[in-house]
């Protein structure tokens, strides 16, 4: 008797350690470069950015870490709260 085990939500997008897949081939790409900056020109700038990229790209549970601070700036700064006064 075969039995199969799927995974729990199978609508959800396909993750790499931390990552999307598709945040995950574009790291390995601008590591790549950064790499390649580093060595032949010995500029930080990019391995920075792509660092900063990286962190805000972790994935957890759908949410990424610049999503969150994308909906904290809209509910403090841009959305408007609704006050009721008495």
């Amino acid at each position: 008797m075969t039995q199969y085990l799927y995974p729990q939500n199978l609508r959800s997008k396909a993750n790499i350690w931390l990552w999307g897949m598709k945040d995950f081939i574009i790291l390995c790409i601008a590591v790549l470069i950064s790499v390649a900056l580093l060595v032949k020109f010995g500029w930080l700038i990019p391995a920075a950015i792509t660092l900063c990229y990286a962190f805000l790209t972790i994935r957890k549970d759908e949410l990424t870490i610049l999503d969150f601070i994308k909906y904290a700036f809209r509910y403090f700064i841009t959305a408007q709260q609704y006050y009721e006064w008495r």
